[in-house]
């Protein structure tokens, strides 16, 4: 089975809201996921991206593909939080 970290769209029309799980590559995007690990909202003032990272690295240590789209909000997160 293959493992991916990516995002699943919730919120309502023109009001996206994304969460982050873990899922299986064959799943739809919104459908069955094994677990989820953070949120990304990017419609407030400030963007807000909350991500655990030690549920992230055990699935990465597990064999887990992150899609580019993570990876890029991981990074934007970690250099959001070296700023504060």
């Amino acid at each position: 089975m293959a493992v991916r970290i990516r995002l699943k769209r919730t919120g309502s029309k023109n009001r996206n809201q994304w969460r982050v799980v873990v899922t299986d590559a064959r799943s739809p995007r919104d459908g069955r996921f094994i677990e989820e690990i953070g949120f990304y909202d990017p419609l407030v003032a400030d963007e807000k991206i909350v991500i655990k990272e030690d549920r992230f690295k055990h699935w990465v240590a597990q064999g887990a593909q992150p899609t580019g789209t993570v990876t890029s909000l991981i990074k934007r997160a970690a250099k959001k939080a070296a700023e504060k």
